[in-house]
């Protein structure tokens, strides 16, 4: 193996570890907003556990979508087609209250606008400035007991107004504050979920980062040690049952609704619609090797990729896709890690006591 190879292989083995909580966190930034241009703002409402995370692209970044669940939650997702025709967004927008949620995205809208931020357009001879805000939701209305509390526009415009380059805050925040894990047994032996970020620096200067919103059906499973680490308890409620058993055992309750993962995954790379595609739909395999089962009839699986291009380096879409995969399992691991437990349903640190 070569130097560069070894350096390459320590930087990755980290941020797995740092995901599977092998290893203290580094100062270095190792979440989304390491790659440049890209800035996050999470609003968590306090009426119950639901809220909005915003990933704020002001200068732009070309980007693609891939959506497999077979119950989405979606808006603006047809503009990221690459056979249409605006490749760059200015934002990017995941939030809880399923499709009320999605309402979060106007206040995006709004506040890009003011900034005059946004995608050119001339209509009837005025020029016009159009931000392109992409969204998703997930279903989170059963937790708190308050399924009339969800984000709104004014969510999406204060998580804009607060987003930063900072490392991004995890766990029970945001887009993830009502997310649950573990419901194939009923919500009654989930246990909590929440946003989780990961990303990963290569010495020639690439790098490609995730941010997901963990919402699962099913359970969130460790893919280093194939053990699971958040996910349907045991009837007692101490312990994990694991999914994987119970679908092959017949323990398995009928598929219940207030599911969905969302994620986000970056790159500094210059990429084209086409490859931004591409890189969505690789990291989809990020979601398949740490929750199972995935992609169901009652989750709206939905990742988002953006390429900032701030580095104009060629492309390696193959080796840039495969990391996307490598950080979006790290970042949901660490979403169950970071998640803080509500009343009924707790998370993995309530678990480890």
């Amino acid at each position: 193996m070569t130097r560069i190879a070894k350096v390459c292989a320590v930087q990755l083995i980290g941020v797995l570890a740092i995901a599977t909580g092998a290893q203290e966190r580094p100062r270095e930034n190792a979440t989304l907003t390491a790659v440049p241009g890209l800035e996050v703002g999470h609003v968590t409402l306090t009426e119950r556990p639901t809220g909005c995370t915003v990933v704020l692209a002001e200068r732009g970044a070309v980007a693609g979508v891939d959506v497999r669940g077979a119950a989405p939650g979606t808006r603006e997702t047809d503009v990221l087609d690459p056979a249409n025709a605006v490749a760059q967004v200015q934002a990017i927008v995941l939030a809880g209250g399923s499709a009320y949620g999605l309402d979060a995205a106007s206040g995006v809208v709004r506040y890009l606008d003011e900034r005059g931020i946004g995608f050119g357009v001339a209509s009837h001879g005025v020029q016009v400035t159009v931000p392109i805000v992409p969204a998703a939701v997930l279903i989170d209305l059963g937790v708190g007991g308050r399924p009339d509390v969800r984000p709104d526009a004014e969510c999406g415009y204060r998580a804009a107004a607060a987003a930063n380059d900072g490392v991004v805050a995890e766990g029970s925040v945001g887009a993830g504050a009502g997310a649950t894990v573990g419901k194939i047994a009923g919500f009654q032996r989930a246990m909590k979920g929440g946003i989780g970020s990961a990303a990963v620096r290569l010495p020639d200067g690439l790098i490609v980062a995730a941010l997901v919103a963990v919402n699962a059906l099913g359970d969130v499973i460790d893919p280093a040690s194939g053990q699971v680490v958040a996910g349907v308890r045991t009837p007692d409620g101490r312990g994990l049952a694991d999914a994987r058993v119970l679908l092959r055992s017949g323990g398995a309750s009928p598929p219940i609704g207030g599911n969905t993962t969302l994620g986000v995954v970056a790159t500094n790379r210059a990429l084209t619609k086409v490859q931004a595609t591409k890189m969505a739909q690789m990291a989809q395999d990020g979601f398949a090797r740490a929750i199972n089962p995935i992609h169901t009839q009652v989750d709206g699986d939905t990742i988002f990729a953006l390429s900032t291009g701030t580095d104009t380096a060629p492309a390696d879409l193959t080796r840039i896709g495969a990391l996307a995969a490598d950080v979006t399992a790290a970042a949901i691991v660490r979403a169950a890690r970071q998640a803080t437990g509500v009343p009924g349903c707790p998370a993995v640190r309530d678990l480890a006591r």
